[in-house]
């Protein structure tokens, strides 16, 4: 496909406070109300990147519709979600870095809250925003469940604000990881560059998630084969990858059983 791009020249070339970015492939159902909850934000110092994996249904239009508030987008066809986070990455320029999903959404205060955060902790890597889906809110950040356990965060991304310094130390998504680059990445933050982080509360709420994601896809088997390769490719100690996967696979033939 012949690679389309677009960079407006009309923005601001003083660095933003926030790089948002989107990938999207063939999201046209959703992709318009992601747009409208940035646009809507009280905060408006930020740029906007979107990363088009080569869509051929109506994303393209949407994004051509809103391309006077789109700071740099380009459509081509790409090796998977993670290259495209990291293309859109190369393309930041703002101080703080948020992956805003195709089809999640912003609250009207998500940016707001961020911001608030950002001037009373600046020591810090990263943010952990608390987001709403589904089933209720999820929130939090406890860094020390990452040895044993994936459920030590909120989100990876629309909730998940960073540095841009700071993700220049971590370096790239790993693309040979197809479901869980996004753990590897968090687990090369965390425990080899031991960068700092902080969670909003409960009730400053992000972002909010639809219901079936990217990760929602995925088969079980393939999740978990990889999660356990990022935690021995990471050299975390083999007899308790050993442990995590008896328990695993025991606490998921269980939920099946019932």
């Amino acid at each position: 496909m012949k690679k389309l791009g677009y960079r407006n020249k009309k923005k601001k070339k003083k660095e933003p406070l926030f790089s948002i970015i989107t990938v999207v492939l063939n999201q046209e159902k959703f992709f318009e109300q992601t747009i409208k909850s940035l646009l809507k934000q009280k905060v408006k110092d930020y740029e906007y990147i979107v990363i088009d994996g080569g869509s051929t249904d109506k994303t393209i239009n949407i994004i051509k519709k809103y391309k006077s508030k789109i700071t740099y987008w380009e459509s081509k066809k790409d090796r998977g979600i993670y290259d495209a986070f990291n293309k859109g990455i190369s393309k930041a320029r703002g101080s703080y870095i948020c992956i805003l999903n195709s089809d999640d959404k912003f609250t009207a205060n998500g940016l707001k809250i961020i911001s608030k955060y950002i001037k009373n902790y600046p020591n810090e890597d990263f943010i952990f925003g608390s987001v709403k889906k589904h089933w209720g809110v999820l929130y939090g950040y406890n860094p020390k469940k990452i040895w044993y356990s994936w459920g030590f965060y909120s989100s990876h991304s629309t909730g998940f604000f960073i540095k841009r310094s700071s993700a220049k130390k971590i370096g790239k998504y790993n693309i040979l990881y197809k479901y869980h680059a996004d753990y590897d990445y968090f687990y090369r933050m965390i425990v080899k560059k031991k960068m700092k982080g902080i969670s909003t509360k409960p009730d400053e709420v992000i972002g909010i998630f639809r219901r079936g994601g990217f990760s929602s896809l995925i088969p079980y088997r393939k999740q978990f084969i990889e999660e356990l390769k990022i935690r021995y490719d990471n050299g975390q100690n083999f007899l308790l990858i050993l442990i995590i996967a008896i328990y695993k696979i025991f606490k998921h033939f269980k939920k099946i059983i019932k």
